[in-house]
């Protein structure tokens, strides 16, 4: 059975109540990390009224409790104001549990065929805006910043020939899929990534996609 990671990105200070409502309807637990995100609207970046502060909340859950614990975060924001976040899923095929490590068989025919895809670039602090600009200009309606760190010194060895480094900016863009490869060429031809050990991307396929809040009548 394929466990799945359930993501959602909600305004400051309102991940733990959605944590709340997820246990109630059965997850276990989860995680909730501060973020900022970008307007889909470029005149609100333009104006810096774009650039807010969000949270990302990461719950996995087994395919069992998947469609109640969505269910409760959908009905949880209704009457919040139309567009107040989203909600996406994919696949966890190896997942470690009580000290144990869980493999579940991939259905390789699903692959490249879900309608969304998250790309993910980790780069040196100071880059990130970099890119989602780069990624607007090629489509990418807006994204999520995560403030990290790397786990070593610069003369540590390198993770994927990049050098690590303390401070990092990880960028979640979640695009449809037509549009991921374009988003992901204008990324890749960024004169700033060409240098070694500014950064890294990848991309996952997304199996849903909702968007909490109000919903627009007809």
């Amino acid at each position: 059975m394929i466990p799945t990671l359930l993501t959602a990105i909600v305004p400051h200070d309102r991940g733990d109540s959605l944590m709340q409502a997820a246990k109630k309807a059965g997850a276990g637990g989860g995680t909730v990390i501060m973020a900022r995100g970008y307007s889909k609207y470029a005149l609100l970046n333009a104006l810096g009224l774009g650039d807010l502060r969000f949270e990302a909340v990461y719950i996995i859950v087994d395919e069992t409790q998947r469609r109640a614990i969505k269910d409760a975060l959908v009905a949880h924001t209704k009457d919040e104001q139309e567009d107040f976040g989203v909600l996406y899923e994919a696949d966890v095929y190896k997942f470690i549990r009580n000290g144990k490590l869980d493999v579940s068989e991939r259905d390789d025919t699903m692959a490249g065929k879900t309608p969304y895809e998250m790309l993910t670039v980790i780069v040196n602090k100071g880059y990130a805006d970099d890119v989602m600009a780069a990624a607007r200009k090629a489509g990418a309606g807006g994204g999520t910043i995560v403030y990290a760190h790397g786990t070593g010194k610069e003369e540590d060895a390198k993770f994927f020939g990049i050098t690590i480094v303390p401070e990092k900016e990880m960028l979640m863009v979640l695009t449809p899929r037509d549009k991921a490869a374009s988003v992901l060429d204008a990324i890749r031809g960024l004169r700033c990534l060409s240098e070694p050990g500014i950064g890294i991307a990848f991309t996952m396929d997304v199996n849903d996609f909702t968007v909490l809040g109000k919903h627009k009548g007809p």
